[in-house]
């Protein structure tokens, strides 16, 4: 019987590791090559807007990284690759109500450093477009060349620096994210 047990249990926590229930509907790969790394899914959260006492699905996201962990600190210090995936799920979101929620995530989580990440940001902003329902924007930091922007499967620019792609993840894994529910989803909890 106590064999039994240990094999169900070892099923459970090998199924949780190998593969990833969808959410939302959409479904992530386990792995991911960025470069010569190899990441590993972390979690995933929905991005949820309060409106008029309803919750909008936004958008679900998914955090890659080299090893999965639950320390925001730890990911947002660490200088090595990681990528946040975010696949659309509402009809169609403004390119003013995103540069809203990104500069908002920017102010709420940079502090002091917020000044110093003035043309970054700008250039940032300009990426954007309005994304519909299954759009995707991919975010990937690579150690030495900086953040790559890709929206809707266009490679839109790098920008350069560690502390841009410390702020930018920090939307996300910072003290004031757009919702501790899928600050939560990505951290794996």
């Amino acid at each position: 019987m106590h064999r039994i047990a240990c094999l169900v249990l070892a099923g459970l926590v090998l199924g949780s590791v190998a593969g990833a229930a969808p959410t939302e509907g959409v479904a992530f790969p386990d792995q991911v090559t960025v470069g010569t790394a190899n990441l590993t899914l972390n979690g995933t959260g929905v991005r949820i807007k309060k409106v008029a006492f309803i919750g909008i699905k936004v958008y679900v996201a998914a955090l890659y990284l080299p090893a999965r962990t639950s320390d925001p600190a730890a990911i947002l210090a660490a200088d090595e690759p990681k990528q946040l995936v975010m696949h659309f799920l509402y009809k169609e979101v403004g390119k003013e109500k995103l540069l809203e929620g990104w500069n908002d995530g920017f102010k709420n989580n940079s502090g002091d450093r917020l000044a110093a990440l003035k043309d970054p940001i700008a250039t940032f902003d300009g990426f954007w477009s309005d994304m519909k329902k299954d759009d995707v924007a991919v975010l990937t930091y690579v150690p030495g060349q900086g953040t790559k922007v890709e929206i809707k499967g266009k490679e839109m620019g790098v920008i350069a620096g560690k502390e841009f792609a410390e702020a930018l993840f920090a939307i996300w894994l910072g003290p004031n994210p757009p919702n501790e529910s899928l600050k939560k989803g990505l951290l794996g909890q």
